[in-house]
């Protein structure tokens, strides 16, 4: 591969130029150089800019300083492309000893934030800014970054240094794999990540989870977000045990933990195939429309909403709304009626080219098993759809591609972009159809679907759907076992005794 060339530019040039780029277009972009301040010694450094493509996962723009006077360096990384839908959480055990954990690739985004709950440490994202690097020396930075001004705190706080340098025995440690610990990556851009060197299959022990942003979130990364929803609840959040909670919960008022994983939609999206999809089962009976807040640009717009029943799964309502200021359009898809007091796990032996055409509805609760490739993905790893069985397997192939974005890198082992390779190949023979394969959707919350081949469910012998009752640890994680509905049965209790009495007067 042939070195890129240097070219020097004025900032502006530079700027023109990256923006110039499409996200679908190959990048091959010079490598520019601008004059810069070094902010150690006050004299004219230089910057070097490299536009590039990490394959399968995001454009970004590598920065490197270098100043000759004073020999200062720093290097950057920054994202070019778009702020993902929802915030990402990678988690991930480091057992003493276990030293090759410590060189796992590590994107970090300007806006993450880096935990290790052990040692009650966080690096804020302003103090880390964007780069790629390896656990270990995101934290050997960090250590040295605490021990630079050590001197003179020993001046000013004799006290506070001796706990710093307790505190740097301990975080080196961590460092060089002589202490286990668990090191936390939260990036409500969802833009950061850790390499998989297991992929696609799951590492057991890296955990990703993908939330959806609080207001407060979103007004950091930019968004204009409501100023009612901004502070308040929030304010009442003890602190203690903060760390252990969940963004998503964080806001939630006492009671309604349980209630919200029933309200949440089943799956949404910015186009109007969702709509067009249901009405092949039934087409409202009404639609009603009210008046509501446009959540990019938060001008006044409309809101159509319509209830329907897809035979064999239950009462949904579909909410579609579209902003002519700016163009921005959601469709949603709630269930409708209470949660389902059982799980439900959905088993499709897929055989003919027809199967690949059947209707499938995916909840951000459920998950996927394909049996065939040994492929488990965990509940929320895509999100809510309504698609086709083809369409969920193309999604998949996309998420794994993004998700694990350094598989096709320079640096790769070959065994390792070997069985990657093979493993696309499986997938890709799956809608082939050379040989049959069974697609299984476990869903807690029970608001998946598959459509039946025949009008009678009795009569399709390759779809089961199969009830089975939910374990602690799933009503935990739901929040069902936080639920009080102790407000709402005094309601109903007072108007069913109330009715009697109105009868009797009447």
């Amino acid at each position: 591969m042939a070195a890129p060339k240097e070219q020097i530019m004025d900032v502006r040039s530079v700027v023109e130029a990256v923006a110039a780029g499409g996200d679908d277009v190959e990048i091959d972009t010079p490598l520019y150089v601008v004059e810069s301040l070094c902010m150690r010694c006050g004299e004219n450094g230089t910057t070097r800019l490299l536009l590039t493509l990490i394959p399968h996962f995001r454009k970004i723009l590598l920065s490197a300083f270098d100043c000759p006077h004073c020999g200062e360096r720093n290097n950057e990384v920054e994202f070019a492309g778009e702020i993902q839908p929802r915030g990402c959480c990678y988690s991930l055990h480091v057992p003493s000893g276990d030293k090759k954990l410590l060189n796992r690739t590590v994107v970090k985004s300007e806006s993450a934030t880096i935990k290790i709950p052990e040692l009650d440490f966080e690096i804020p994202p302003e103090a880390q800014r964007g780069s790629l690097s390896t656990i270990e020396g995101i934290l050997v930075r960090a250590a040295d970054g605490l021990e630079a001004l050590q001197d003179e705190r020993k001046k000013v706080d004799p006290k506070m240094a001796e706990a710093i340098d307790q505190f740097l025995i301990k975080l080196r440690a961590c460092a060089s794999g002589d202490s286990s610990f668990t090191f936390i990556l939260d990036d409500p851009a969802g833009n950061s990540f850790i390499d998989n060197p297991l992929a696609p299959s799951p590492d057991p022990s890296l955990t990703i989870t993908f939330y959806e942003r609080t207001p407060e979130q979103q007004a950091a990364l930019g968004y204009i977000a409501d100023p009612s929803q901004l502070g308040g609840q929030s304010d009442e959040v003890s602190n203690e045990g903060i760390n252990n909670v969940p963004h998503r919960l964080l806001n939630e008022p006492h009671g309604s933990v349980g209630a919200r994983a029933g309200r949440q939609a089943i799956a949404q999206g910015n186009s109007a195939e969702m709509a067009e999809a249901l009405f092949r089962y039934s087409a409202p009976e009404e639609v009603m429309v009210f008046p509501s807040t446009c959540g990019a640009c938060m001008a006044k717009c409309d809101c159509k909403m319509f209830v329907t029943n897809i035979p064999y799964f239950q009462e949904v309502i579909v909410m579609a709304s579209s902003c002519d200021a700016c163009g921005y359009r959601n469709s949603e898809l709630k269930p409708g009626g209470p949660i389902s007091e059982k799980g439900k796990k959905i088993t499709l032996h897929v055989e003919n080219i027809k199967d690949l055409s059947r209707d499938v509805i995916k909840s951000d609760s459920a998950g996927v098993e394909i049996p065939e490739l040994e492929l488990e993905l965990t509940s929320g790893t895509l999100g809510g759809m309504v698609t086709t069985v083809e369409g969920l397997i193309t999604k998949i192939s996309e998420s794994l591609e993004r998700v694990h974005g350094f598989t096709f890198g320079d640096s790769l082992e070959e065994d390792r972009k070997s069985k990657w390779l093979d493993f696309r190949a499986r997938l890709d023979k799956l809608l082939s159809l050379k040989q049959p394969w069974t697609l299984i959707i476990d869903d807690a919350l029970a608001n998946s679907f598959v459509a039946p081949a025949t009008d009678d469910l009795k009569d399709d012998k390759q779809l089961t759907f199969e009830e089975y009752v939910r374990t602690w640890e799933q009503n935990e994680e739901l929040g069902l076992n936080d639920m009080d509905t102790t407000a709402a049965d005094v309601a109903y209790s007072s108007a069913a005794d109330a009715e009697p009495s109105k009868s009797a007067g009447d």
